[in-house]
């Protein structure tokens, strides 16, 4: 069977929009006899009647209904693909709004999004970025406040669809005098004599903390509540706690501030982050843009 033609898909939608052949041709600027030999032709090489004939007119047949239904879903697609790559050539414009969680734009979101903005086709694009913890961020996406989250895949993503983004790492983040600093790793039942510096109540990291203690029937001491990692860094320093955080975002500033990070041995300290959205299909161009630079359709997992 040789490749269905464009050109005939768009006359036989035509004429089964306007249920006249002669209808169609004005329309199109085509006569009628060149549209029905197109459409014969098409008959021919489906194998199958797609028009019935009536007195006044035509209607599809029961083939012809599914044709139409195909037909229409590769004619917009070819519509897309004409105007995104005209926006590509163009350069494209829009602007997207991505909620993310901190550890995500700390580590790695804003590079990935800066090197995304300096690509000469994406310099009509503005990003804003604003800073949610996970079940924030899954709740905006759903609701429309942004087109795209960034957020650790432990929270329930619901009936968005996703990608996966990057991975980091957690480990316990220590004053150097502490006396844990001198362990090269830690389980988590290990620390829970001490005082923590927490994560925020609602964020995904302390349901997790919380659930990791319960499961060895130990409390989590946290008389510290902290907003971000870096302001639980700082809090730890002073040494009035001990805290657990990303390796990747606290390797930069253990020196500087006199801590040391001992690796976490849990099957959860492996964080593995996504991107998600509610349909990648009707994400705007601008969107789809910068999903692509994010999270490849075949991403190389980094560490």
């Amino acid at each position: 069977m040789h490749d269905l033609d464009l050109t005939t898909l768009r006359l036989f939608v035509a004429v089964c929009d306007t249920g006249n052949i002669t209808r169609a041709g004005e329309h199109a600027s085509i006569v009628g006899s060149a549209i029905s030999k197109r459409l014969a032709q098409l008959e021919q090489q489906l194998g199958t009647p797609l028009l019935e004939r009536k007195r006044h007119g035509v209607l599809p047949t029961e083939a012809g209904q599914t044709l139409l239904e195909h037909a229409r879903t590769m004619l917009d697609n070819a519509t897309r693909i004409t105007r995104d790559m005209t926006a590509y050539a163009a350069g494209a414009r829009g602007q997207v709004r991505v909620l993310a969680s901190v550890s995500a734009l700390t580590e790695t979101l804003a590079a990935d999004v800066a090197r995304f903005l300096k690509a000469p086709p994406h310099r009509s694009i503005r990003v804003d970025l604003e800073e949610r913890v996970s079940p924030e961020i899954v709740r905006g996406v759903r609701e429309g406040l942004a087109s795209l989250g960034v957020c650790w895949d432990a929270v329930s993503l619901g009936a968005l669809q996703s990608r996966p983004y990057c991975v980091d790492h957690l480990c316990v983040v220590v004053p150097k005098g502490h006396a844990l600093a001198s362990r090269k790793s830690l389980r988590f039942a290990q620390t829970l004599g001490y005082e923590h510096v927490a994560p925020p109540a609602n964020s995904a990291m302390s349901v997790l903390l919380q659930r990791a203690a319960s499961q060895v029937e130990r409390p989590l001491l946290q008389h510290v509540t902290v907003t971000n990692f870096e302001v639980a860094l700082a809090v730890v320093a002073t040494g009035l706690g001990i805290s657990v955080v990303p390796r990747e975002m606290a390797e930069a500033q253990a020196a500087a501030r006199g801590l040391r990070l001992v690796p976490l041995v849990e099957p959860w300290a492996q964080r593995r982050f996504v991107v998600c959205f509610q349909n990648e299909a009707s994400l705007p161009l601008a969107a789809r843009m910068l999903l692509e630079h994010l999270a490849p359709k075949n991403p190389t997992e980094t560490a």
